[in-house]
């Protein structure tokens, strides 16, 4: 039984549940460090991806894939080490078909299991207000400015975009090109590192870390906003509409 208002699963819905609970916790406890350890360090990545030959750019995004399902890697890093390996055009490229397909994974990863795959990490009230903005009017701009804004937990909301009635390929579509510009900006960092632009690169990555931890730290208040705003609209378009 898919998700519903009463967040009713049945026994194959909870094993699966259990299934991915246990793997997303052993991916992120014994895997997760070692993967961040790896890409942050750009020559031993990048002699890993190249050891696999042709095959090594499908590796490449199989990262950028499970640093989406497994949030507990950090996505600057794998973006950062695109644009080492690969320059800002193919390292955009590569991470952006990443970020695609892992996030039509979290969607419907979601959609299947429904509201307890989110439980173990988001509190219901928090949950309810996010789900409340992503079924608004204004769903449009919601995600984009979810998903644009910096220090937003944006693979955690993808999760909760799969329990909302949004159509996906719209929601891909806003999601995933509001998260380019800051895509973009962590591959220019990584491609100036290997360029030795480190001047370059070093002034870019401290007003990427700046803008993330403004985001990180004012996430609550900007949601808040976000809701109190949207609430406000809808009460508005329904007293226009009486």
């Amino acid at each position: 039984m898919i998700y519903s208002g009463t967040h009713k699963v049945s026994v194959v819905n909870l094993l699966l549940l259990g299934a991915f609970l246990v793997l997303f916790v052993y991916l992120t406890v014994y895997y997760a460090p070692v993967i961040t350890r790896l890409i942050s360090e750009p020559e031993q990545f990048r002699e890993l991806i190249q050891s696999y030959g042709q095959t090594g750019v499908l590796v490449f995004i199989a990262f950028q894939v499970l640093q989406v399902v497994i949030s507990a890697i950090p996505g600057e890093v794998v973006q950062i080490a695109g644009g080492y390996l690969y320059g800002v055009g193919f390292g955009t490229l590569y991470l952006f078909i990443g970020l695609l397909i892992g996030s039509v994974l979290t969607f419907y990863i979601a959609r299947l299991l429904g509201y307890p795959v989110l439980k173990a990490f988001l509190p219901k009230a928090k949950y309810v207000r996010l789900r409340a903005l992503l079924r608004s009017k204004k769903v449009d701009l919601v995600v984009f400015l979810l998903f644009f804004l910096p220090g937003l937990p944006k693979d955690l909301l993808t999760y909760v975009a799969g329990l909302t009635y949004a159509p996906p390929l719209k929601f891909f579509m806003i999601a995933t090109g509001a998260r380019l510009p800051a895509l973009i900006g962590s591959v220019i960092i990584g491609a100036n590192i290997h360029e030795r632009n480190y001047l370059t690169a070093v002034l870019l990555l401290s007003g990427a870390v700046l803008l993330f931890l403004l985001g990180y730290f004012l996430k609550d208040w900007i949601i808040d906003r976000l809701y109190h705003w949207s609430a406000i609209r809808e009460r508005y378009s329904f007293r226009k509409k009486k």
